[in-house]
């Protein structure tokens, strides 16, 4: 009979489960553990599908990925103007109101982004209260468009009629031009669900005051180079969508001498407006990562995703070379913190365009950038670059142009390869506000919301399915 000794020392690689390791490891003894699962939850159908884009297919794809992460780093975008959306963005009619996220009928509409679309009316002058404009749209007299479907984006529950003013960016290398409506700042303001006569005002304001002064400044300034701002603002602590004090500072310090200079009664007031409007770079990043997105999505083949959008009711994506959007529920905002007396109870679901941001490389993405960020994913500056080191697990490039402090000035990561989210079941993680889900009360907190798994599926297999 052979007698097998047993080893004295062990050391253990788990794979799979951490109770295994756990236990070894209150043991005493030495483990490593992997965190491994099998690709897209065991699921067949998925990985037969996962199989076909990483194998025979791959090649064809990897070449389309590349085209179209050159396109996403490479493209200029610059602001060059400042018009009615009626005008500017294509196909927009006389009695349209554009929003936030997919297509959706007015009986599906959340709060928050109904009281937006009320006030949208009111500043329109097509009614005089939230009832008349409700009596409107239930009516089919105002016609209800996403932004997205017209080249633009609009953050949180913004919704915009033809005579707001939007930014026009200009994305020269790609021939492609995207729009956003100017910021509204804080306070009692629709982009936050309100539909108060102060809101309303704001809209006015934005007409009125705002966008013709601004206009005016950037007849002076002539192009801005949009992320020649933003990359300095990440190296001042900006994510550029959670924060964006710095690169807004930056750019009306850009301003200011046209701003100065204005011949207006009303220039203050855009100064102060200015002044406390801490977010009011946003707008322009979104801007600008669309125009981007715009000239990506003309690739064909790949499996990259170029549109990531919620209305607060719904959550949907694209991807390049596809007009077909997957949808599914909008999910709540994890990792969130709230102003007293609000929690989880009474947060809206996730909601806005400005989801295009860490498609590009910003937001969630530049979590690493981002001191202020790091409160809501944890709480220290390990956190937020173990979220930014998780968007590069599924991402198929890094950004040349924004860069990382934290991280040795390495790039963003950016292109969302959906063939990685579905395998490793990691969804692009969104900074964003969070608006009360019933009564009108606003943002009451901020938070991290996470992409739902199931639209990354669907389109997946559409994929598959499309390159058959």
């Amino acid at each position: 009979m052979t007698v097998i000794a047993l080893p004295g020392e062990i050391e253990v690689v788990n794979l799979g489960l951490p109770l295994f390791a756990d236990a070894i490891g209150d043991q005493g003894r030495p483990v490593v553990h992997v965190d491994w699962r099998p690709p897209a939850d065991g699921d067949l159908t998925v990985v037969a599908a996962l199989s076909r884009l990483y194998g025979k297919r791959a090649a064809a794809i990897d070449e389309a990925n590349a085209e179209v992460a050159r396109r996403l780093d490479q493209g200029i975008p610059v602001l060059v103007g400042i018009g009615a959306a009626g005008v500017a963005l294509p196909g927009v009619g006389e009695r349209t109101i554009v929003h936030c996220g997919p297509r959706i009928n007015w009986d599906r509409v959340c709060d928050p982004l109904r009281r937006s679309v009320r006030a949208a009316v009111m500043a329109e002058g097509w009614a005089d209260s939230p009832d008349g404009a409700d009596a409107l749209l239930t009516a089919g007299e105002v016609e209800l468009e996403p932004a997205n479907l017209h080249q633009a984006v609009v953050p949180m529950a913004s919704a915009i009629g033809p005579s707001m003013p939007v930014f026009v960016v200009d994305n020269p290398q790609g021939g492609t031009c995207a729009y956003s409506a100017i910021n509204q700042g804080p306070g009692e303001v629709p982009w936050f669900g309100r539909e108060t006569p102060a809101a309303v005002e704001r809209l006015v304001f934005l007409r009125e005051v705002a966008g013709p002064l601004l206009a005016e400044c950037l007849a002076g300034t002539g192009p801005i180079d949009i992320f020649g701002l933003a990359s300095q603002g990440l190296q001042m602590g900006d994510d550029l969508h959670m924060r964006t004090q710095a690169t807004t500072n930056l750019f009306v310090r850009a301003i200011l001498p046209q701003l100065l200079g204005l011949d207006s009664p009303r220039r203050a007031e855009l100064g102060t407006f200015l002044a406390g409007n801490h977010l009011f770079f946003l707008n322009l990043a979104m801007a600008a990562a669309k125009s981007l997105t715009l000239w990506a999505e003309q690739v064909e083949g790949s499996s990259l995703v170029t549109t990531m959008s919620r209305n607060g009711t719904d959550y949907g994506i694209r991807l390049s070379g596809s007009d077909e959007w997957f949808i599914t529920a909008s999910p709540p905002v994890g990792n969130a913190m709230y102003y007293s007396g609000f929690g989880p109870d009474q947060a809206a679901p996730d909601i806005g365009d400005s989801a295009v941001l860490e498609l590009i490389g910003l937001g969630g993405s530049a979590a690493a950038a981002s001191p202020a960020v790091a409160a809501f994913v944890g709480g220290t500056m390990a956190d937020a670059i173990a979220t930014t080191e998780e968007v590069d697990r599924i991402a198929v490039a890094r950004s040349t142009r924004l860069k990382l402090p934290t991280l040795d000035y390495r790039g963003t990561p950016m292109g969302i390869d959906v063939r990685k989210v579905v395998e490793l079941g990691i969804t692009p993680k969104v900074n964003t506000g969070i608006l009360h889900a019933t009564d009108g009360t606003g943002q009451v907190g901020a938070g991290v919301a996470e992409a739902p798994i199931e639209c990354f599926r669907e389109a997946l297999l559409a994929l598959d399915r499309r390159l058959a």
